[in-house]
């Protein structure tokens, strides 16, 4: 109980001395960072001290060699927990994330992804939605950032992955961008017992080849999309399989 305590203060001191240097960067670097890559940075190390720099809650990260650091990508996730926000940012690229409002009302946490760009949706409301994450995920991908979204649209309930929604593939479509999936695995077990850390907990991150440009592009976006979502799911039942 102690050392969870502990662990929340210290992430916070840290969080809140980078939460300050996150807007200083923001203004200073935002005549010339359009994708806003400082910023990225400091969030990442704000996830690097809450993961313990891997020597408190380690994160395996499975096909990196799929990445392309120079290339922007429609980034697709399943989706288990809050963790999944913080637990990616180890990967070599600058993302924004499409996420729900209520998401933003979390105090340091909101304020952190609004200055990092990312994309607030209201749920209540899905076309007003999607025309949203289509018009910023197109300007974003345009200054050379990825867009994270999680096609499901919602947490799973049962960790498992269920029916995708087309969003993000009509994005990668339009802006004629690949497709990178990404499955994760564990990071819906880092909490345990109401706020208590799950200190033997691991996450996996496992990065699938990507589609294309041009699959994306020449394909039905029906067709690549469930050709996505059984690709993960496979990929999801495998790491369970080793674990």
């Amino acid at each position: 109980i102690m050392l969870s305590f502990l662990f929340y203060l210290i992430v916070l001191v840290v969080a809140l001395v980078l939460y300050v240097a996150t807007f200083v960067a923001l203004v200073v670097c935002y005549p010339f960072d359009k994708k806003r890559f400082v910023v990225h940075k400091l969030s990442k190390w704000i996830t690097d001290v809450f993961f313990g720099f891997g020597l408190v809650m380690g994160r395996r990260v499975e096909g990196v060699e799929n990445i392309d650091p120079k290339q922007e990508y429609v980034m697709v996730l399943n989706h288990n927990s809050m963790v999944d926000i913080l637990s990616i940012y180890n990967l070599p690229l600058v993302f924004k994330w499409v996420s729900k409002r209520e998401v933003y009302r979390i105090p340091i946490v909101g304020r952190l992804l609004l200055a990092h760009g990312d994309i607030v949706i209201n749920r209540a409301s899905s076309k007003e939605a999607m025309q949203l994450v289509h018009t910023r995920g197109m300007e974003w991908l345009s200054k050379g950032a990825s867009v994270a979204i999680f096609p499901e649209g919602t947490r799973s309930k049962d960790g498992e992955i269920h029916n995708f929604k087309a969003g993000a593939f009509i994005l990668a479509k339009d802006a004629e961008v690949p497709i990178l999936p990404i499955v994760l695995e564990g990071t819906n077990r880092v909490v345990r017992k109401g706020i208590f850390m799950n200190w033997s907990n691991r996450i996996t991150i496992k990065v699938l080849p990507p589609v294309s440009k041009q699959d994306v592009v020449e394909r039905p976006i029906k067709e690549v999309m469930a050709e996505v979502h059984d690709k993960m799911v496979d990929a999801l039942a495998e790491i369970r399989e080793r674990k």
